[in-house]
Parts: structure tokens; C-alpha cells; sequence
């Protein structure tokens, strides 16, 4: 059945603290977004089958009480919603299936997906990034990871961005250009750069000071990429940080004192490899603030 109205901020959970935090923190980015909350529990147990009995599914106590535990946990992640964001509206949904699947499914009538950083049940997967990963690489909107409570967030802390030298950056900069807006933040744009090969290959580079004038043109790149960006968003002061070494370690950084970090979905240069390579693991694992990856 279709909801009228605008599209949801949808926020997966389970049992988990991790996805309590998610769900306040969803909370407070749909009363930004002047939308409603949907709340999703994704109940994978009820798809198992007890293993000396491989064609009957499980006794229907078993299935009855799983189904409690999802509207404990549902309105738990309710009342913590509600409690965080009091003006919000807030829809529980519990679904049976493959966490990332379920999620996935639900991106497509979504402006945004949330989850945490750890779980237990359907998102257990979600300690070594496995769901987030997933929902990333075939969200069909953009999706949030939140490592930490919103309350430790300082709201006059910046928004980051990461910027790439790639085509398609315009959606990464107004994502996060508007999240910036909604929350009067000023905005961080970080470019980083690198040079490839041996230990000797790096000394002989920089010896020759060639390295001065790749940073030089990297700092000419990100003026002109944000060029333009300061007249249709006035009111956001905009940083911008040039930085030699690794994309993940450059935006780690700058997210120590960030209340959220911006990327895209895939990259080149900088980026490269986002999703599927260390950089998208390592920004899971350990940024110190919500991560939102734009597809």
C-alpha cells in the first residue's frame, strides 16, 4: 500500500543500541527534511527452519514470539524517535527477510536510509560493514551509517565533504551543501591526493619538488570545483583542506570534529573505490560521526 504524502527518512533496526541511536538520530534529520519517520524492523529468524524438521517451519510459539520481540523492539525505537524529536511523525513496519535486501527494497520509497554501526539480528551482518556496504552499493537513495548517539554530536560542529576529481560531483555537493543549511553548520570540503609506487619512487618525488606543484594544482582543482557554490548557498562558510595522503585517513581526520561526513557513492582519484575497496570500510569502522554516502 502506497503512503500519500512526501518520501520518508526510513531508519532500520533491531535490538541493538547501535540502532537506537540510528533511529534518534533519523528522527531528528526527517523534522530537518519536514518529513515523517519509518521505522523497519527486518525479522530474519522467521525465514529459518529448525534443522531436523528441514521441510516444516518453525512451531507457531516460536514465530508468535518472535513477532513480539519485533513490536518490543519497534516501539522501543518509537518512544527513543519521539523523545529525540517530539514534532516527528513516526510509522512502525516490521519485515521478514535478508536484512540488506529488505533494506534495499525500502530505499526505493525513501529520501534517505539510516542504520547503525552494530547490530544484533537481521543486522548483525552490520558489525563488519557487510549491510551497509550493501545497501550503498544498490541503495536508491542516499544512506546514512550512525556510529555514535546524536547527542554527543556538537550541533555547531562543520559538515565534511569529500571531493573527487571525477564527473557527477554535483549531487555529493548539494547533499551536502543542504546539510549543511539545514543545520547552520559551516561546510569542510576535503580533497586528498597521492602519489603511487616504492618507498624511493615517494623520496625521488618529492625531492624534486614535485610534489609542491601537485598540490598546488590540487588546491587550483577544488577552488574551481566549489566555484559557484558560495552564491547558491550564501549563508554556508565553506572551508576547504587540500591533503596529501589517503582519501579515508584525510576524512577521518576532519571528521574527528565533524557532525557528519558527505561522500559519494563510487569515485576515481581521490575516491577510488569507495564502496568496494578499504576506503568505504574503513569510513564505516571508524568515523567518529554519521556517514551519509550519496548515490
Amino acid at each position: 500500500m502506497t503512503t500519500p504524502g512526501p518520501k520518508p527518512v526510513t531508519v532500520g533496526i533491531d535490538g541493538s543500541s547501535s540502532a537506537l541511536d540510528a533511529a534518534c538520530w533519523a528522527a531528528a534529520e526527517a523534522v530537518r527534511r519536514n518529513t515523517w519517520l519509518r521505522v523497519v524492523f527486518c525479522d530474519v529468524l522467521a525465514q529459518m527452519y529448525l534443522p531436523d524438521l528441514p521441510t516444516m517451519p518453525p512451531p507457531q510459539t516460536y514465530s508468535d514470539a518472535l513477532a513480539r520481540q519485533a513490536q518490543v523492539w519497534l516501539h522501543r525505537a518509537k518512544e527513543e524517535a519521539q523523545a529525540a524529536a517530539p514534532a516527528v511523525e513516526v510509522r512502525t513496519f516490521a519485515r521478514t527477510g535478508d536484512a540488506a535486501s529488505v533494506l534495499i527494497e525500502e530505499s526505493r520509497k525513501a529520501q534517505l536510509m539510516v542504520v547503525g554501526s552494530r547490530g544484533l539480528g537481521g543486522f548483525t551482518g552490520l558489525v563488519v560493514g557487510s549491510v551497509a556496504v550493501a545497501l550503498c552499493a544498490h541503495g536508491q537513495c542516499p544512506v546514512a551509517v550512525v556510529r555514535r548517539p546524536a547527542t554527543d554530536l556538537r550541533p555547531d560542529a562543520p559538515v565534511v565533504v569529500g571531493v573527487d576529481a571525477r564527473d557527477g560531483q554535483e549531487l555529493v555537493l548539494t547533499v551536502a551543501f543542504d546539510a549543511a543549511a539545514m543545520r547552520n553548520a559551516p561546510l569542510v570540503a576535503v580533497h586528498a591526493w597521492h602519489e603511487a609506487g616504492s618507498e624511493q619512487a615517494w623520496y625521488s618525488f618529492h625531492a624534486e619538488g614535485r610534489g609542491a606543484a601537485v598540490q598546488a594544482e590540487e588546491e587550483r582543482f577544488l577552488a574551481e570545483t566549489m566555484a559557484g557554490w558560495g552564491d547558491k548557498h550564501p549563508d554556508v562558510a565553506v572551508r576547504r583542506v587540500v591533503a596529501h595522503g589517503r582519501p579515508a585517513r584525510a576524512l577521518l581526520e576532519q571528521a574527528e570534529h565533524a557532525q557528519l561526513v558527505v561522500v559519494g557513492a563510487r569515485g576515481r582519484g581521490g575516491f577510488t573505490g569507495l564502496l568496494l575497496g578499504s576506503t568505504s570500510q574503513q569510513l564505516v569502522h571508524h568515523a567518529p560521526c554519521p556517514l551519509l554516502v550519496v548515490r
